[in-house]
């Protein structure tokens, strides 16, 4: 009987536990099929209205009683002259906050493009737009579209500032040379303005194992490097060619936005610090973004453009970025000081 028991006990919880992983399946497709159709949300958040929350708090704290109505007074004439000033005098302007920050495949490029339609449809020659990069670089074509998209509102003439608080290299550096201005925190790290490909072949390895591997191409460069075929000193010189021909293209690109940098100087492929960055052209001042936010008159609103996931994409961005970072900070460890 003891036995029968715990047999159904054990049974029960199975059971139980079946039905909640099949309920959370099952809600989980219905909130995928509530969410066809729309492919993502644009967030809005008033940091300006943050900023004076913090302050009221800490004034709350700080002052004494006489103080705090004396401050309040003082508010009120503030907001009251502000009334009388018409609507467009009032208005200094607004500064419109992006993030960006992305990985190797740059896949943020799809709600910066949003974040950047959106900003068009209401700005004007007084806006701002601050676009903080966090990024090492990575896919040529997807960073190129990127900086693509940061040169729209340099089209519309609305004036672009980049933050670089951390990283922008390579193709972070790409985006960051399109702005009207480039901060970067001391210690940020710019530039690289180069090119890599690294390509491993298993050809020995497959040989000595006697297996066989045939590729067919039509035309003589369709491929010049392959992973598991034996690679020839043509395809390797083709293959150069290739990466100093995207090289003298980035140059160029970097050139046309920053004419006064000496390319011979910062175009090695090396990076630099902030410090460093500003002496030889590549940064315009030292700050951080969040300096530069609370140094502002303008009303800031930071825009965030969210995509619609199911769980599987969920799962499986979460699971590649921690791979990247993972694969990052390795990287990193061999080729930076530390400080």
């Amino acid at each position: 009987m003891e036995f029968l028991y715990e047999y159904g006990l054990f049974l029960a919880k199975a059971v139980t536990l079946v039905a909640a992983v099949v309920a959370i399946i099952v809600a989980a497709a219905a909130a995928n099929r509530a969410g066809k159709g729309q492919k993502g949300e644009l967030k809005i958040h008033n940091l300006t209205d943050r900023f004076e929350q913090y302050e009221d708090k800490l004034a709350n704290e700080l002052l004494s009683e006489s103080q705090w109505k004396a401050r309040e007074k003082a508010r009120k004439a503030e907001l009251k002259a502000k009334e009388k000033q018409s609507k467009d005098e009032a208005r200094e302007g607004r500064l419109f906050l992006i993030d960006f920050k992305a990985g190797i495949d740059a896949a943020q490029v799809a709600q910066l493009r949003e974040e950047i339609s959106a900003v068009l449809t209401v700005a004007e020659a007084k806006d701002e737009v601050l676009v903080r990069v966090e990024s090492g670089g990575g896919m040529v074509h997807a960073y190129g579209l990127a900086a693509s998209q940061l040169d729209r509102l340099r089209q519309a003439q609305i004036p672009l500032t980049i933050s670089v608080d951390k990283v922008a290299a390579s193709g972070g550096y790409m985006m960051a040379c399109v702005a009207d201005k480039i901060l970067a925190a001391p210690f940020a790290i710019v530039g690289s303005i180069g090119v890599i490909a690294q390509v491993p072949n298993f050809n020995k390895l497959l040989k000595k194992h006697d297996i066989d591997f045939e590729q067919h191409t039509a035309g003589e460069f369709k491929r010049t490097l392959t992973l598991f075929g034996e690679n020839d000193d043509a395809g390797r010189e083709k293959f150069k060619e290739e990466l100093e021909q995207t090289h003298e293209l980035f140059k160029a690109f970097v050139q046309r936005y920053r004419p006064e940098l000496d390319l011979a100087k910062v175009a090695t492929g090396e990076h630099w610090f902030g410090l460093q960055a500003q002496e030889l052209g590549l940064v315009d001042a030292i700050q951080t973004s969040d300096d530069y936010l609370m140094a502002q008159d303008k009303e800031i609103l930071q825009l965030q453009y969210e995509e619609k996931k199911n769980l599987a994409k969920r799962f499986g961005r979460a699971a590649e970025s921690a791979i990247e970072r993972g694969s990052l900070k390795l990287a990193e460890l061999g080729r930076r000081p530390l400080g």
